[in-house]
């Protein structure tokens, strides 16, 4: 089992895929590290050796990844609610940041709904 920055890789996935079970690197990413790591991307994580899953570590500690990008990007929504940018308000009242609309399914990850002022409800 190739365990990398504390998370335990799918052992029956290939590598560059097992790589994106980590916070912050996903299937282009995974793929670089493999190709920089000069690991076949096709071979499984079970069958990699000491050497190769080291390679891996050592490629994967270049970028910035799991509880440092997390606290990264927490970081960058407090400052955005401290100086108050449309995207720091939007994050405290829990609508959707990116410009979605708000009349139909924005409930999907924010959790219940929540009022938006001057919404008129539609009557028959």
């Amino acid at each position: 089992m190739a365990r990398i920055k504390n998370i335990e890789l799918p052992a029956n996935k290939h590598i560059c895929i097992g790589l994106t079970a980590i916070y912050g690197i996903g299937r282009s990413l995974g793929e670089t590290i493999c190709k920089d790591a000069k690991d076949e991307k096709t071979k499984l994580v079970k069958d990699l050796t000491e050497d190769e899953v080291t390679a891996l570590r050592k490629e994967v500690d270049k970028y910035i990844v799991e509880g440092d990008l997390r606290r990264e990007v927490q970081m960058n929504i407090k400052g955005k609610m401290e100086i108050n940018s449309y995207e720091g308000t939007r994050h405290k009242k829990g609508l959707p940041v990116r410009g979605q609309r708000t009349s139909r399914n924005a409930r999907t990850r924010k959790g219940r709904g929540k009022v938006v002022a001057n919404k008129k409800k539609a009557t028959k």
